[in-house]
């Protein structure tokens, strides 16, 4: 099982450190036999490569079973003709990655919400109003004189319709219900054609409740009401920001794992940037790209019929759930006092006592 980790920027390389020691444990607790690779990306490989993203990285990724992606400051890369390359973007369009899938659970102690949250959103990953990756050539966003500045939303039927089909797989395999955000009472055609195609998914699981919801009201109900969600689809940036008010409704957006999954390649990424203020620091909440690990297992395990890398997820998720129910193991950012290494070591430790 070859894994390729690419550390990225600020807190990148510590985050991972702390989930190759994660994955160390469960490969000692199941015998799965993880090879583990890394190259380097960001501001490491521009200073020294000339690039963001080193073309020996993008050859390697489909030779690899899977890659864990750490944050990137793609705010701070120069621009792309001067080696700035968004290595998240890059790797979602160039490989198809056109799922986002981000559960959201609340936890005891953690989340401010008055009721429950149990959701997935899953959000599509390629094109929509992120001007970096919705153009064959060139950029969605444009100035045309010096004080107008143009954004194209680029929305396909395509896109549209695989998203909509990973969400009710998903959903199949929950509690039967998918959500559609949109914005179509604005959006006319654009999110017309996004419903278009999740109603025409939508018929092929009859035993599937669909329910429309506009974007403003979403995010206002899973304040008030986010036990009535199970799963939930939209386009890029509506899941963009859906799913970083779920994380942090439901305890801190460093506790979200996630993964870009395509037809034939899974990268798992956290859901939070990559926090330079305390880069080095070794304070940095592990959480999320150890559990984003998880679920590239689960991912992979699902497609290889593999049950030892699905039991491999779920014992890292209830390793990391055990630690979390201990106020004095977590992190700083939620109310702890524990640093990126013991953080990790404690969940190391919870898998190896819970390993059958």
């Amino acid at each position: 099982m070859n894994l390729l980790f690419l550390p990225g920027d600020g807190i990148g390389p510590e985050i991972t450190h702390a989930t190759l020691r994660v994955l160390d444990a469960v490969d000692v607790a199941l015998g799965i036999g993880f090879s583990i690779e890394q190259m380097d990306i960001g501001l490491k490989s521009l200073a020294e490569q000339g690039t963001t993203l080193p073309q020996a990285v993008m050859e390697r990724i489909p030779q690899v079973d899977g890659v864990v992606l750490g944050p990137v400051s793609h705010y701070e890369y120069p621009s792309r003709v001067e080696g700035g390359i968004n290595p998240s973007a890059e790797l979602r369009t160039v490989f198809e990655l056109y799922a986002n899938v981000r559960p959201c659970r609340s936890r005891k102690g953690l989340s401010i919400l008055r009721r429950p949250m149990d959701l997935v959103i899953v959000r599509e990953n390629t094109e929509g109003f992120y001007s970096d990756r919705n153009m064959f050539a060139g950029s969605g966003e444009f100035m045309p004189d010096a004080d107008s500045a143009f954004s194209i939303r680029k929305i396909t039927a395509k896109a549209s319709a695989r998203v909509a089909r990973a969400a009710f797989e998903l959903a199949s395999g929950r509690r039967q219900k998918v959500t559609a955000v949109h914005k179509a009472n604005v959006l006319k055609l654009s999110d017309a054609l996004f419903l278009r195609e999740v109603r025409k998914v939508a018929a092929e699981y009859p035993d599937i409740e669909l329910e429309e919801v506009i974007v403003d009201a979403a995010a206002a109900l899973l304040i008030r009401s986010p036990d009535r969600f199970d799963v939930m689809v939209t386009t890029n940036m509506f899941g963009d920001i859906l799913s970083d008010e779920a994380s942090e409704l439901s305890g801190s957006l460093g506790l979200g794992g996630s993964i870009n999954a395509g037809d034939a390649l899974c990268v798992a990424q956290a859901q939070h940037g990559s926090a330079p203020d305390i880069a080095g620091q070794g304070v940095a909440n592990p959480t999320s790209l150890i559990l984003s690990a998880a679920m590239l297992l689960d991912w992979l395990g699902a497609r290889r019929a593999d049950e030892r890398l699905r039991r491999a997820s779920r014992l890292i998720e209830q390793s990391v759930e055990t630690v979390l129910d201990q106020p004095a193991l977590r992190t700083r950012d939620i109310g702890g006092e524990a640093r990126t290494e013991a953080f990790a070591n404690a969940v190391a430790h919870a898998i190896t006592a819970g390993a059958p």
